[in-house]
C-alpha cells in the first residue's frame, strides 16, 4: 500500500475467471468492447486488444439472441489464441430471457452484470430479477449489480423522494438520489442474498457522471456494505476531459481506499484505439503507487532551454520501446515494470533527475556541449554523442534490464 492511500476494508472477495476482487487485494483493470457482440471475429479482435493492454477483465454487451449465441464462440477463440481473460456478459432488460435460452453463453461467461434499473417493470421487476439470481446460483457465477444513474429505479426514487417531502427539512433533491443509488445497490444485494447466493458472488457499483457525486454516493456505499466495489465515471466523455474527469475521480475514492476494480469510461476519439481506456486505468494505479506495470519514464516538460525537440522524440521513442518490450520482458525479468527511467532535456534539473531514475540520459539543452551522459543507479556511467544517440541507449536499456533483472542474478 503507497503511503497516504488509505487500507481497503472489503473484507469480501469474488472469484471472476480465477481474478480475485476484493478483500484488500490488488485493484483490478476492466474494460469493455464497444463491437457488435454477434460479430465474433471483432469482439475476439478487441478482447484480445485489450487484454494485451492490461485489462484483467473484458465486459461484452450481450442484448439479443445473436450476441448471446455467439459468447461461446468468442470464448473459444479467446483460447485459441492464448487468451485467457475472464468475460463478463452486460444483461440489459431481456438478461433473464437471454440466460435461461441460452445455457452455453451462461456457462462462457464468467461473470454476469445486471442493472436492478431495468431488470423489469413493476411487478415483472422481482420476478425477472429473481430468474437471473437462480440461474447466477445454477451456473455458480458472479454478479455485478450495478446502479446508473441515468437507468435508476423510478419506483424506488419516487418513494424516497415522497419519503423526504413530508421531512420537516426536506434534503436537497441530488442527496435523495445518492440515497436511492446507494439503497437501489444494497436492497438487491440483500435481495440476492437471501435468495441463496452466496456474498462472494457480489460486486457492487453506483454509477454517476459527476466527479463529486460518484465521490458521494461511493462513500456512502462503501461505508455500509462489505462487497467488492466497482468504480468507474460513466460517460466521462471524450479526450482531455474524459480522461481528467476519471483520473480525478477514481483517485479521489482510491486515495481514500475505495474501490476493488475499475474501469474508465472513456469515449474514443475518431481513430483512437479502444486500448486507450485500459492505458489511463493503468497509469492512474501506477501514478498513485498502488500498483507497478510498466516501467515509468520521467521525461523533461521543456521550456526556452530546450528548443530542440531532440529530447522530446527521445522520450516519445524510449516509452514506446519499453511498452513493447514489456510482454516478453515481463516473462523473462520479473520486478522489470517497477524500473525508473529518466530522459531529460537539459542541464538545469537533467542530471539530478537521471541520478534518481534506475537509468537516465541528460540531453544537452540550448547553447550547451552536444553530449548526452547517461547515469545508472545513480552514477555517471558514460557519455552518448553523435545521431544515434536514441538507438544506443535503447541497447544499454536492455543490457542493464538484463543485468538487474535476469535469472543469473536473481537471489536463490
Amino acid at each position: 500500500m503507497a503511503e497516504g492511500i488509505a487500507a481497503r476494508q472489503r473484507t469480501v472477495t469474488v472469484e471472476v475467471g480465477g481474478v480475485a476482487v476484493g478483500g484488500g487485494g490488488p485493484i483490478v483493470v476492466q474494460s469493455m468492447t464497444n463491437t457488435d457482440t454477434a460479430d465474433i471475429e471483432a469482439t475476439v479482435r478487441q478482447t484480445a486488444d485489450l487484454a494485451r493492454a492490461g485489462s484483467e477483465i473484458v465486459r461484452i454487451t450481450v442484448d439479443r439472441e445473436d450476441a448471446a449465441k455467439a459468447v461461446p464462440h468468442i470464448r473459444d477463440r479467446l483460447l485459441q489464441m492464448g487468451v485467457k481473460v475472464p468475460l463478463v456478459g452486460d444483461f440489459h432488460y431481456n438478461g433473464h430471457t437471454l440466460l435461461g435460452a441460452n445455457p452455453a453463453c451462461a456457462e462462457a461467461l464468467d461473470k454476469w452484470r445486471i442493472n436492478p434499473g431495468n431488470v423489469g417493470f413493476k411487478d415483472k421487476r422481482d420476478r425477472q430479477f429473481s430468474a437471473i439470481i437462480e440461474l447466477a446460483i445454477r451456473y455458480a457465477k458472479p454478479v455485478r449489480i450495478g446502479v446508473n444513474w441515468g437507468s435508476l429505479d423510478q419506483e424506488l426514487l419516487a418513494a424516497l423522494m415522497d419519503e423526504n417531502a413530508s421531512r420537516s427539512e426536506p434534503w436537497d433533491a441530488k442527496q435523495v438520489m445518492y440515497q436511492a443509488l446507494v439503497q437501489s445497490a444494497l436492497q438487491s444485494a440483500q435481495q440476492a442474498v437471501e435468495l441463496g447466493m452466496s456474498p462472494n458472488q457480489v460486486i457492487l457499483s453506483c454509477k454517476v457522471s459527476g466527479v463529486q457525486d460518484l465521490v458521494s454516493v461511493y462513500r456512502a456505499l462503501a461505508a455500509r456494505c462489505d462487497y467488492p466495489l466497482h468504480l468507474g465515471l460513466t460517460e466521462a466523455g471524450m479526450g482531455t476531459k474524459g480522461t481528467v474527469a476519471s483520473a480525478t475521480a477514481l483517485s479521489l475514492l482510491l486515495q481514500e481506499g475505495i474501490g476493488d476494480t475499475i474501469r474508465v469510461s472513456l469515449t474514443p476519439q475518431p481513430g483512437e484505439a479502444r486500448t486507450q481506456e485500459v492505458l489511463i486505468a493503468l497509469e492512474v494505479l501506477q501514478s498513485l503507487g498502488l500498483r507497478t506495470f510498466n516501467p515509468s519514464v520521467t521525461a523533461c516538460p521543456g521550456c526556452g532551454r530546450t528548443t530542440s525537440t531532440t529530447f522530446q522524440e527521445l522520450a516519445q521513442e524510449i516509452d514506446a520501446f519499453l511498452r513493447a518490450q514489456m510482454p516478453v520482458w515481463k516473462r523473462q525479468y520479473p520486478g522489470v515494470e517497477a524500473m525508473k527511467v529518466a530522459v531529460m532535456g537539459c542541464i538545469v534539473n537533467g542530471p539530478g533527475e537521471s541520478k534518481h531514475a534506475d537509468i537516465g540520459i541528460s540531453l544537452p539543452g540550448t547553447g550547451e556541449a552536444p553530449a548526452a551522459p547517461v547515469f545508472i543507479d545513480g552514477e555517471k556511467a558514460m557519455t552518448l554523442r553523435g545521431d544515434r544517440i536514441a538507438q544506443e541507449f535503447h541497447r544499454i536499456v536492455e543490457d542493464y534490464v538484463e543485468r538487474r533483472y535476469g535469472a543469473s542474478h536473481r537471489p536463490d
